[in-house]
């Protein structure tokens, strides 16, 4: 297949900025279109287009689109993160479909914020939008990525990608080769930005990143996030999704809600209908399922899970109305780990989950994985007080799990977690080693009983599988931000010394425990720099040093009489 490139193609905004957008044009035109809307620079078209074969999307007869999304690269006006997105990416589409190089249809792919970007444009609903397929990315910018489900800063997460985007910028900048050498001195040792406190004191990120006091301003998800929330209103989006995620990804648990929402409530019969889902061993940026302290096989890569066909199915569907194109495919598809096999699904959550209770017991000394935390089926056991002190000068280092950066070097995804359980901060309960394999694929969650000496502090929980040869390899966690116990929205303070009930979102997983392995949670009150620390006064904890802080002791009540347990969804089928 042939074509022409045609580049910077000035396209004109609403209210009068063009956006600089690069075409690539197969010679059988008029054809149907695939658009991409990029921060990050449209001149690398593959960057973050989760491994997809653009030489391939043109072989199938697709026209391609990147643009620089507003205020980056080559594209006019103030780049200001999601605001723009939804005017800019409906005057997109419209322009698109106008081209006599297309043929009136358009779709969308990319991951990350060029999936943000899809869900922004999504909820205008432009009439030439046929088809979104976003990866790895949110419908709802609070809870993933810049907070949390439970309410905590995304630390790393917000200072890195702030850092890499307002460098990417400094081009642009009146301060030119002063803005470069800032940005990048704190790009070269980000170690030190994460560890200074106050968190929200950060001159460079003030002055050369200025959505980052944005961001910072608002802790509570108030106004400011539910009216950049798509999620909210999932009734507002006409068009069907390929839903792309990752079990060690950032976003993986506002992935599957989305399809849930979607698949439930879209604003048409066809868009709830047209609802797909993926996901695989995979973390933000890489796509192989190869870990230092894990491998899933050659299936688990992105090349054998040929995402590339799954989007030109999906789009042939949708765009050329071709209604055999998904035949023999299922609605949902996902990577079994344990088993590490990929599985087709009816439905998520899978029909037929059943959730189980796992009761914490033990005698009250459940600190380090030699403690005496156990996790049982049944009925609760004796009552018995768990007791730990968060101190935020030592708080639990984050080893793994739903990083972005750096992705090699063992410090994303299914990483070992025994340096952390070794801490007496850090309590461990797990089960007896299992005779008969375990599946748990859907949402977990951990229910607790616990009282603090402060105000106001978190609670972590992490899931983890207990290799026969000690392993202890994360799967999926979460944290609660006690002041977010009853609503994101509406923080409460702690009397201190009370018992509360919480409960703590762990995010979703799929994994079958095999015999010999054990299942086991951990909790604690901190996972830094991934999180921001609490400082347990029940101030703002952006604005406070940490001379201010104060030490925690935390404690987690279990037995008859509070019967803290981690729920896990259990599936009770194909575990061989």
């Amino acid at each position: 297949m042939s074509y022409r490139v045609e580049k910077d193609v000035p396209v004109p905004m609403r209210d009068g900025h063009t956006l600089s957008t690069d075409l690539w044009i197969p010679d059988t035109h008029p054809a149907p279109t695939l658009l991409v809307r990029t921060p990050y620079g449209k001149d690398v078209p593959n960057l973050l287009a989760n491994s997809l074969n653009t030489q391939a999307l043109l072989e199938a007869g697709y026209a391609v689109v990147f643009q620089d999304c507003r205020g980056t690269s080559r594209s006019g006006g103030a780049f200001t993160p999601l605001v723009n997105e939804p005017a800019d990416g409906a005057d997109t589409v419209d322009w698109v479909s106008r081209q006599a190089w297309c043929d009136g249809t358009v779709g969308t792919f990319g991951a990350s914020y060029l999936g943000m970007t899809q869900w922004a444009t999504a909820s205008q609903t432009p009439a030439a939008l046929k088809a979104i397929a976003p990866t790895v990315t949110t419908t709802d910018y609070y809870t993933s990525p810049f907070y949390s489900d439970g309410g905590a800063f995304s630390l790393h997460l917000v200072m890195w990608w702030s850092t890499v985007v307002a460098f990417a910028g400094a081009p642009r900048s009146a301060a030119g080769v002063e803005a470069l050498t800032e940005i990048g001195g704190l790009l070269a040792d980000l170690d030190i930005p994460l560890a200074s406190m106050p968190v929200g004191d950060q001159p460079v990120l003030d002055r050369f990143a200025p959505w980052w006091p944005q961001l910072v301003a608002h802790p509570v998800r108030d106004e400011y996030w539910q009216a950049l929330s798509v999620g909210d209103h999932p009734e507002k989006v006409e068009t069907p999704a390929l839903h792309i995620g990752g079990w060690f990804d950032i976003c993986v648990s506002s992935t599957a809600r989305s399809f849930t929402a979607m698949r439930k409530t879209a604003g048409s019969e066809e868009s709830r209908d047209g609802q797909r889902l993926i996901i695989g061993p995979w973390d933000h940026l890489s796509y192989t399922g190869v870990y230092h302290d894990r491998q899933f096989g050659l299936s688990a890569d992105v090349a054998a899970a040929d995402l590339t066909g799954a989007h030109i199915a999906f789009f042939d569907r949708w765009l050329r109305g071709r209604t055999d194109a998904l035949d023999g495919s299922a609605p949902v598809r996902i990577f079994v780990m344990g088993l590490d096999q990929w599985r087709d699904e009816q439905d998520w959550p899978l029909p037929g989950t059943r959730y189980v209770d796992y009761f914490l017991g033990g005698g009250g000394h459940a600190n380090t994985a030699d403690g005496d935390g156990v996790l049982a089926t049944g009925e609760p056991g004796a009552d018995a007080t768990d007791t730990f002190v968060y101190d935020p000068a030592d708080p639990v280092p984050t080893l793994g799990g739903r990083l972005v950066m750096p992705s090699a070097l063992n410090a994303v995804g299914p990483v070992d977690q025994r340096p952390v359980e070794a801490r007496d901060d850090v309590l461990c309960f797990s089960t007896p080693v299992l005779e008969e394999p375990v599946e748990v694929t859907g949402h977990v969650s951990l229910e607790l009983f616990v009282s603090s000496s402060a105000m106001d502090t978190d609670f972590t929980g992490k899931l983890v599988d207990v290799f026969p040869d000690g392993r202890a390899i994360y799967l999926t966690d979460g944290m609660l931000r006690a002041r977010y116990r009853n609503s994101l929205a509406r923080p409460e303070p702690l009397e201190p010394g009370a018992i509360h009930q919480v409960t703590l979102d762990l995010a979703v997983t799929s994994n079958v425990f095999l015999p010999g392995h054990r299942i086991r949670v951990e909790i604690s009150s901190s996972n830094f720099p991934r999180y921001d620390r609490n400082t347990n006064t029940g101030g703002v904890i952006a604005r406070e040093s940490l001379d201010e802080a104060a030490v925690a002791t935390n404690q987690v009540l279990h037995g008859r009489a509070y019967p803290s347990r981690l729920i896990l969804p259990v599936i009770e089928r194909g575990t061989s």
